[in-house]
């Protein structure tokens, strides 16, 4: 069956933040001595959708570490607030697939960060809905936010497919039963897609490829 709808992922796919993510969380960890390399970011985020605050279980109280998070969180909010950069061939995907798919967004930010970032990317007028991270409970690699959007939304799993960059998104798409096209990023390059229908260098090739689904 041919694809009729399209649930895109949108750090890392639609826009470059994943690594301002990364960089904010690196800087307020270095304030307690905790060093957080791109290495072990990839690890667990990435890979396992886990976050590297749990790292911190063993040296500070809950309410510590929460505090530490919230930190990190108004920083990165303030990082994406000055601008965020689109990722190459998105523009034209998004505004050659619009007119002949269903299309919406499924993503692990929050509605603070999300409307923060999307201020000034004019990308939202291609979307008919937008999933965030506040109207589902597990996190990806478990399946539960694309379940709910293709619920939410009377979507068919025969029939979309699913734009992911990380190992977790795949894992989390593919456990919805769905298929998943995955573009990689800078920070999930080197990840196993060996479940992806395909991996395709930018989303610029993303309206030839799903021709042939």
């Amino acid at each position: 069956m041919r694809p009729t709808a399209i649930l895109w992922d949108n750090d890392g796919v639609l826009v470059d933040t994943e690594i301002l993510f990364f960089e904010a969380t690196r800087t307020i960890l270095a304030e307690v001595e905790f060093e957080l390399t791109r290495e072990l970011f990839i690890d667990v985020s990435m890979r396992q959708g886990r976050s590297v605050f749990e790292r911190l279980a063993d040296r500070f109280e809950i309410s510590a570490i929460e505090e530490l998070r919230r930190r990190r969180n108004r920083l990165y909010n303030d990082t994406v607030a000055r601008g965020v950069r689109i990722n190459a061939g998105v523009n034209a995907a998004l505004e050659q697939l619009q007119p002949q798919m269903r299309m919406g967004i499924v993503t692990g930010s929050s509605r603070e960060h999300f409307e923060t970032m999307h201020a000034t990317t004019g990308l939202l007028r291609y979307f008919e809905f937008c999933l965030t991270h506040d109207e589902y409970t597990r996190s990806k690699p478990h399946p539960e936010s694309y379940l709910t959007a293709m619920e939410r939304f009377g979507l068919d799993g025969g029939s979309t497919v699913v734009i992911e960059d990380s190992e977790r998104g795949l894992r989390s798409a593919v456990a919805a039963g769905l298929q998943c096209i995955v573009i990689p990023n800078e920070l999930t390059r080197a990840g196993d897609f060996a479940a992806a229908a395909a991996v395709l260098n930018d989303a610029g090739e993303l309206p030839e490829v799903l021709k042939n689904l």
